[in-house]
């Protein structure tokens, strides 16, 4: 991982160009609000990505881990709750005026879109969620590993984060690797029938803690950020705080 050096060229190639000309690092600008992110790599064919720094992070920042999800976060698709997600994450960060992504090559719970869409097909034509179709095409249902997350936000001093997730592996990625994580589930509203039966899929196949009517203190699309739960409202199953283990 690149912890904010300059970028490696070729001798010669930078000819006049000044050692901070190749910072990966600049200002960034979304609906009306600007920030300064910086840019790290996260080298890895099957788990690489980016590691965007917005703003100063401080000791326990926002925390957003993605996985890259063509339909939802570029073409808007109703029928899963990536792009809305990265969207409030981001909304959060920028509320706050700092914070992390980290965004994941990892297309189809880590398949690839090829197979994303042939699992959609499978899905359409027996009336299936895509955990069965995936399954029905012999696919592992999630090949997502989250380690180098770990290792690139220790590497960048992140001891403490706020993990902006209903994703219970990505929790238990980061806390094996001794980080202290607070997480911060997200709710957010899918209109479509497939949406909604994606949602409770994830809920009973990987045991992801989708925030409904029972988790009030999930920040919706609009918050700028996480109110606390009230007593007797943490849902049964997930802790929110996991200490850091020595």
């Amino acid at each position: 991982m690149t912890i904010i050096e300059p970028v490696q060229v070729p001798p010669g190639e930078a000819t006049g160009r000044d050692v901070d000309d190749l910072r990966p690092e600049h200002q960034f600008s979304r609906n009306g609000t600007r920030l300064r992110v910086q840019v790290h790599t996260i080298d890895d064919p099957d788990d690489g990505g980016y590691v965007l720094v917005f703003g100063d992070p401080g000791e326990k920042p926002l925390v957003r881990v993605h996985s890259r999800c063509l339909y939802g976060d570029a073409l808007g698709s109703d029928d899963c709750d990536c792009g809305p997600e990265l969207a409030l994450s981001m909304d959060m960060i920028q509320a706050e005026g700092a914070g992390v992504l980290v965004y994941l090559e990892q297309e189809g719970r880590g398949a690839g879109l090829i197979w994303k869409a042939i699992g959609y097909r499978t899905s359409e034509r027996y009336d299936i969620d895509t955990f069965e179709s995936y399954a029905r095409l012999g696919l592992e249902a999630d090949t997502r590993r989250y380690e180098l997350v770990a290792k690139a936000l220790l590497g960048l001093g992140l001891h403490q984060v706020r993990l902006l997730t209903n994703n219970p592996d990505k929790l238990r990625a980061l806390a094996e690797a001794g980080i202290a994580v607070e997480v911060i589930p997200l709710a957010v509203r899918l209109e479509t029938d497939r949406g909604r039966r994606y949602l409770d899929a994830k809920v009973r196949w990987r045991k992801h803690m989708i925030p409904r009517d029972f988790a009030p203190w999930a920040p919706h699309p609009g918050a700028a950020a996480a109110p606390q739960p009230q007593a007797g409202q943490t849902p049964r199953g997930w802790r929110r705080l996991f200490a850091r283990r020595r």
